[in-house]
C-alpha cells in the first residue's frame, strides 16, 4: 500500500548516490515512499539500472526512466502524475541526505501540512531558512498550479519560488532542526562533477536568473498566489468562485459540500 508522502529525487550521473540515500533513508526511519527518476541518456543508465533491480518493484523505492527533461521538468512532470495518488509530495536532490532526529524527519512533514494546504522545509547546513533547497508540499498546490516549480526555469532557482509561496500564501514552516543535509561543493562537502558544471555554468546561471526575476516581477508569481490564496481559503471554509477549479479530488471517496 503506497505511503501518503511520496519524495521525488531526480537523479543524474549520480548512480552511486542512490545506495547512499536509502542507507541514510533507513537511518532515520522514514517510512515515506521514494522516487528516482533517471534520464534514459544518462551515461550512468547501466548503472542505475543495476541498482533499480535492487529493490522490489512496486515497493518503497521505486525508479522511472524517461526523456531527459532536466531537473525542473522531471519533478513537474513525476509530481503532476504523483499529485492523484498522494496526499504530500516532497523533492530532494541527488546530494541531500536525511539525516536521524528524535522524529524521523518525513513524520514531522506530515504533522507540519496535516492543517491544509503548505510548504515545509528543514536546514540543509548551507542555505538554512534562505532557500528551500529540499522542499515538502501538500500535493493540493500541484493540482492546483499544475506543476511543483514554475515550468520556466531549468534548475536553478526553485528553492527561491518555493520559499516565496510558502510566505505568499501564509503556509510555509521552516524547521531548523529537521536536517536534511546538502553534499553540495559551495559547502565542500563535494567534488565539482560534470553535473555541477553543467547547472552552474554561467550560461546557465544567466539564464535561469533571467527566468526567475521574470515570473517574480512580471506576473507569474502574483498569478500563482492568487490561486494559492484561493485554495487556503477554500480549505478554512472560503467561497470556491464559479467555474474555477483549485483542487481535485482523487482519494476516490466521496466529499461532503456545504
Amino acid at each position: 500500500m503506497a505511503d501518503d508522502l511520496l519524495v521525488i529525487i531526480p537523479t543524474r550521473g549520480r548512480p552511486q548516490a542512490v545506495m547512499e540515500i536509502v542507507r541514510a533513508w533507513h537511518e532515520t526511519g522514514a517510512t515515506a515512499d521514494l522516487l528516482f527518476a533517471v534520464d534514459n541518456d544518462d551515461p550512468e543508465l547501466d548503472a542505475y539500472k543495476r541498482e533499480a533491480a535492487k529493490f522490489m518493484k512496486g515497493g518503497q523505492v521505486r525508479f522511472a526512466f524517461g526523456k531527459r527533461l532536466r531537473l525542473c521538468g522531471t519533478l513537474n512532470q513525476q509530481a503532476v502524475k504523483a499529485a492523484k495518488r498522494y496526499r504530500y509530495l516532497a523533492f530532494l536532490g541527488d546530494d541531500h541526505r536525511p539525516r536521524p532526529a528524535a522524529m524521523p524527519w518525513d513524520e514531522r512533514i506530515r504533522v507540519c501540512l496535516s492543517g491544509g494546504p503548505g510548504i515545509v522545509y528543514g536546514n540543509d547546513l548551507l542555505q538554512g531558512e534562505t532557500m528551500a533547497t529540499a522542499v515538502a508540499m501538500t500535493s493540493d498546490i500541484v493540482d492546483t498550479l499544475g506543476y511543483f516549480s514554475p515550468p520556466c526555469l531549468v534548475h536553478l532557482c526553485m528553492d527561491l519560488v518555493w520559499v516565496e509561496w510558502g510566505r505568499g500564501m501564509g503556509r510555509i514552516t521552516y524547521l531548523d532542526d529537521m536536517v536534511i543535509e546538502h553534499l553540495h561543493p559551495a559547502a565542500g562537502k563535494a567534488d565539482v562533477d560534470q553535473g555541477y558544471e553543467e547547472v552552474n555554468s554561467p550560461e546557465q546561471v544567466s539564464s535561469d536568473s533571467a527566468a526567475y526575476y521574470d515570473y517574480r516581477d512580471n506576473g507569474g508569481l502574483e498569478a500563482d498566489l492568487a490561486k494559492l490564496r484561493k485554495l487556503v481559503a477554500y480549505s478554512e471554509g472560503g467561497v470556491l468562485n464559479p467555474g474555477v477549479t483549485l483542487a481535485h479530488n482523487s482519494t476516490g471517496a466521496a466529499e461532503e459540500v456545504a
